[in-house]
């Protein structure tokens, strides 16, 4: 089976690894930590998945406002991703 036509390279591959991560790590803190749902600033319960998610919608919408303000540098997109996601997991 040739997966050429999903133009695979080092960035998707690593971005792919790292969703992969991600999920890994926090399967490993329900096992390890049962969660617990917390109310945030945003009035509502989530737990880490919930906070995940969210970190991870808001950077694809950060990256795509990137691109279409600014460019394609994304270095300090992605930087502003972090961010927003340490504000998601400490906040929300």
């Amino acid at each position: 089976m040739s997966f050429a036509w999903m133009a695979w390279t080092w960035q998707t591959a690593v971005f792919f690894a790292v969703i992969g991560s991600l999920l890994a790590i926090m399967t490993l803190l329900a096992i390890l930590r049962p969660e617990t749902e917390r109310l945030g600033a945003l009035g509502i319960e989530t737990t880490r998945g919930d906070r995940l998610f969210l970190s991870l919608l808001g950077a694809a919408f950060i990256h795509l406002a990137w691109l279409g303000l600014v460019g394609a540098s994304l270095h300090f997109a992605l930087g502003l991703s972090l961010i927003y996601a340490a504000a998601v997991f400490r906040f929300v």
